[in-house]
């Protein structure tokens, strides 16, 4: 596994990955808020041992350039990852999604149905008629989200991260995502879901584009999840007919954080079969 970096349009971000970098075909793994590719490290480094796989800091979070000028939309997360896939000659790609990691990716894979290979769905997926977490509504707010932001603290984010995680998180990792979290990522995070607040015409477009593909899915959910409901979990067989539908009952919204040994045995598997395949 090694570490560099790819830039697109100007814009840097870290790249992870592992396995044979020629390969065109490829697992990418695409973190949500406030996410990086810490995220993923020991997920790439199983998918490295029989496929290519790749993680990218998105732009305004991780150790990515967090450019006042960027698009903090949905669509234009899922346009500069078409941009980073095509710089890192990818393609088709297998996709591993979490949190708005979700929409960035499936908006990119409606768009490119001969370059979507699979998906991978964790605690994220096609979300119609979803209502906003409290959190969102807060950043969603003008001068309340800009409050919220200024506010935050080291061990704020820690009750932040720990609410809906019945295991907890590990201490390294919540550091290491207030870390990223500066000012930039703040404004860079009250962008997003103010161009994101309504959701469902959006989601209703990509639904109508990826349901007749009928992609190999897998869909990994945390029970306690209190931003996305594992209600939704069953929902995206509607969406993707052939998905497995897998829900761990004891974990949140970071499964791959809370559980990492039971979120590597459930994908690791089904993402070896679907490289083999292709």
């Amino acid at each position: 596994m090694k570490e560099t970096s790819v830039r697109v349009d100007g814009i840097r971000s870290p790249l992870l990955e592992a396995g044979p970098p020629d390969a065109v075909d490829a697992v990418v793994f695409v973190h949500g808020n406030p996410g990086s590719t810490a995220d993923w490290t020991r997920l790439v480094s199983e998918v490295g041992e029989f496929g290519r796989a790749l993680a990218m800091d998105m732009p305004g979070f991780g150790a990515a350039d967090k450019p006042e000028q960027f698009d903090y939309s949905v669509r234009g997360y899922a346009r500069h990852l078409g941009r980073l896939l095509v710089e890192c000659n990818v393609l088709r790609a297998h996709l591993v999604m979490h949190d708005f990691g979700g929409p960035w990716g499936l908006a990119w894979a409606a768009a490119n149905p001969r370059a979507i290979a699979s998906v991978t769905l964790i605690n994220t997926g096609i979300l119609l008629d979803y209502r906003w977490h409290y959190l969102a509504r807060i950043w969603q707010t003008p001068w309340l989200g800009e409050l919220f932001m200024a506010t935050t603290t080291r061990a704020g984010m820690r009750l932040l991260l720990r609410h809906g995680n019945p295991r907890g998180l590990p201490v390294e990792y919540v550091d290491r995502a207030f870390g990223n979290f500066d000012a930039r990522t703040r404004r860079a995070v009250l962008r997003l879901y103010r161009n994101t607040r309504e959701t469902n015409g959006a989601m209703q477009d990509i639904a109508n584009a990826l349901r007749p593909l009928d992609l190999p899915a897998q869909v990994v959910w945390g029970a306690h999840d209190p931003y996305i409901s594992v209600d939704f979990a069953e929902q995206q067989r509607k969406f993707f007919p052939r998905a497995e539908v897998l829900i761990l009952r004891d974990s949140g919204h970071w499964p791959f954080i809370d559980d990492p040994d039971a979120v590597a045995r459930m994908i690791v598997p089904f993402l070896r079969k679907q490289l083999g395949a292709s």
